[in-house]
């Protein structure tokens, strides 16, 4: 899910206020306002997204910690950006996508059951430093789950990346590609 929608509302807000303030914007040219009012909008979406980081930090941890047993230990946890509802946790064990601000559901993806993973970035996420993280496995119930709108998605890849290679050595698994 693009946070372009958002980033656009934002925006026709500030445009929004900015007429209705009578600031005379007479001598500064269209796209020296362009300019002013994107980077406007792309400053307030990171200040609203550090205070939702702020305010849900120590829910999502008491989560974590709460649902794992002594072997399982957490290697990141986080959520999309301005999201409220949705915390993602990387274990050693597995991935949980959690959603819900007061009822909660909670999805396990086992890391031994991980085949492949992804990144994408689209323009606009790849200037705020976002992106998706698609990871493809062999969940009958869910082949497919995403890790939408994440901060630095190339850092949690590689994080992601050695979790799922250390379970699979643990359990004994091993790469076979057939020819």
């Amino acid at each position: 899910m693009s946070i372009e929608p958002t980033k656009n509302k934002v925006r026709t807000s500030i445009w929004k206020t900015l007429a209705q303030s009578g600031f005379p914007l007479n001598n500064v040219s269209g796209e020296q306002q362009a300019k002013f009012v994107n980077q406007l909008t792309e400053e307030t979406l990171i200040i609203v997204n550090d205070v939702l980081e702020e305010m849900t930090a120590p829910l999502r941890k008491s989560q974590a910690v709460a649902a794992m047993d002594e072997e399982e230990k957490v290697i990141w946890e986080g959520r999309p950006f301005l999201s409220l509802v949705e915390n993602y946790v990387i274990t050693s064990e597995r991935i949980k996508i959690i959603n819900g601000l007061i009822g909660k559901d909670i999805e396990n993806f086992e890391l031994i059951r991980v085949q492949d993973i992804d990144i994408s970035q689209s323009m606009g996420e790849r200037m705020m430093g976002l992106g998706d993280i698609t990871i493809h496995g062999a969940d009958k119930s869910q082949p497919t789950i995403t890790l939408r709108n994440i901060k630095d998605p190339q850092q949690v890849y590689e994080m992601l990346r050695k979790a799922w290679l250390t379970a699979r050595k643990k359990y004994g698994l091993i790469f076979r590609e057939e020819m």
